[in-house]
């Protein structure tokens, strides 16, 4: 019987996340509470920098952006919030790291997960991602399931499944 396997990653679709951003800018400026407000987001290679007035608004420019990113599909788990910047004209800026990849340290937590989960599969770190393969569809289709509800601090996705 053959081996079937399966990709375990996370990424981040740029495209998707532009959309967002595009969508989150044009509600802040059809917004009455941010009239005449210094609120921007950029994206800067892998980060996201955004500035507002003050903290207050710059929370809310966040909670739009993420709003826009969860209707596009985008993982807000993969935000790693920088601290908040005094910026010019009396404005603050905070920068967003977008996480790429499986860091080594959770790579060696989700292994470890299969590993204790008794199912007859092999997992194996390659770079910024997992390949895990088995004999049984099903025992893949638990790992997924697993770690679906393991408390990871990133989104995972699953590629490459056969």
């Amino acid at each position: 019987m053959a081996e079937n396997s399966f990709d375990i990653v996370s990424k981040v679709d740029m495209q998707e996340l532009n959309n967002a951003i595009t969508q989150a800018e044009r509600e802040i400026e059809t917004r009455f509470d941010f009239k005449n407000s210094k609120s921007s987001i950029a994206l800067e290679k892998e980060d996201i920098v955004v500035v507002s007035d003050d903290e207050y608004k710059l929370k809310s420019v966040v909670d739009i952006l993420q709003s826009k990113m969860i209707k596009r599909g985008v993982p807000i788990k993969n935000m790693e919030f920088g601290k908040l910047e005094p910026a010019s004209a009396g404005t603050v800026r905070q920068k967003i790291k977008l996480k790429q990849g499986i860091e080594q340290d959770i790579s060696k937590k989700i292994n470890i997960l299969i590993r204790d989960s008794k199912l007859k599969v092999k997992s194996q770190i390659q770079g910024d991602s997992i390949r895990v393969t088995g004999k049984s569809l099903d025992d893949l289709q638990a790992v997924m399931a697993m770690l679906r509800g393991a408390d990871l601090q990133i989104e995972l996705q699953f590629t490459n499944y056969r």
